[in-house]
């Protein structure tokens, strides 16, 4: 399909003025969702649409998370969050939303906040096959789909999968909204957002996962392969601060994990060598370095440096060794 916004507001001139340049239209599926062991709450959404996670998923820790589609209107991101944090719970915020909205048939939104409570507006202008379910600590929400079933999909899959990870809980019901026929325009883009439940949480560190798939023939696919990486870089992540600490153990577990998982990266291989070196292993460390210098010798250069600034702790004799 390829409407525009002209085109939309000249086949309804009584709502035109509604419409406007910084409102696009992410016709789309998404899911909200909060896991009721953790309190983390994710949005996750895909659409035939370019950059869609820019304009659809909106979250903070300990706040909420928001889905605003169809004829996209941000507000409901920004001011729903805003009206959350003062204490406002989703329901109450988006009916007050919703009222203010001189187009709101033509959006379609859903949140929830941290004390699980689910709310949801599909307009009856929103493009069909247009819907939404909602349930405890959920809402599955699509407009412009291809068939009628895509949010009953989501529904099912989302339940189906309780006590996973949240994240791949959000994964898997997008996978059964695209197998369920998704947008009838086909696919572009797709987003995860997962915030922790947790408000004393500083918000530098209150996104867990934000993962963003602008343009792409398989969004999902390739959405699903970026989670994967994130969860192997998390496991790197833990053992950078295990090394900040000096638990070398908890360290080289963590490395271990994330080259696992990634068995062909090198950064991944050499922070695990660097740790087995500080760890007293400097000749299984030795012989895991040469053969990352083989494909990129810049990291030989590296290593010469991490004895200056605490990272390598060997002797001399070990260092020359480490980067012949």
């Amino acid at each position: 399909m390829a409407l525009t916004l002209s085109g939309w507001a000249l086949l309804q001139p009584c709502t035109a003025q509604f419409f406007k340049k910084e409102e696009p239209f992410a016709h789309t599926f998404s899911i909200v969702a909060r896991d009721s062991a953790t309190g983390d709450m994710a949005v996750g959404v895909q659409s035939h649409y370019f950059s869609v996670g820019t304009a659809v998923s909106w979250g903070q820790n300990g706040v909420g998370v928001v889905a605003t589609q169809s004829f996209t209107d941000k507000k409901y991101g920004y001011l729903g969050l805003q009206m959350m944090a003062g204490g406002l719970p989703a329901q109450t915020v988006l009916d007050q939303l919703v009222d203010q909205d001189a187009g709101r048939e033509v959006r379609q939104v859903a949140m929830i906040d941290a004390n699980g409570n689910v709310a949801a507006h599909t307009g009856e202008k929103c493009i069909a096959y247009a819907s939404h379910i909602t349930g405890p600590n959920f809402s599955v929400q699509s407009n412009m789909m291809l068939g009628k079933t895509v949010c009953e999909a989501m529904a099912a899959a989302f339940r189906a999968s309780y006590g996973k990870p949240l994240e791949e809980r959000i994964m898997t019901a997008l996978l059964a909204a695209q197998q369920a026929g998704g947008d009838i325009r086909g696919k572009q883009s797709a987003a995860l957002l997962v915030v922790s439940g947790d408000r004393n949480v500083p918000p530098w560190n209150g996104r867990l996962v934000d993962l963003r798939v602008d343009d792409h023939a398989e969004p999902l696919k390739e959405l699903h392969r970026l989670l994967k990486v994130h969860k192997a870089y998390s496991h790197m992540n833990n053992g950078d601060l295990a090394v900040e600490k000096g638990d070398m153990q908890t360290a080289m577990t963590e490395y271990n994990a994330a080259m696992k998982m990634f068995p062909q990266n090198l950064e991944m291989q050499y922070w695990t060598a660097i740790t087995l070196a500080n760890n007293k292993q400097v000749k299984k460390a030795a012989d895991m370095l040469q053969n990352i210098y083989v494909k990129d010798a810049n990291w030989r250069e590296l290593t010469k440096r991490l004895p200056a600034v605490g990272l390598l702790t060997v002797t001399t004799d070990e260092l020359v060794l480490l980067t012949k």
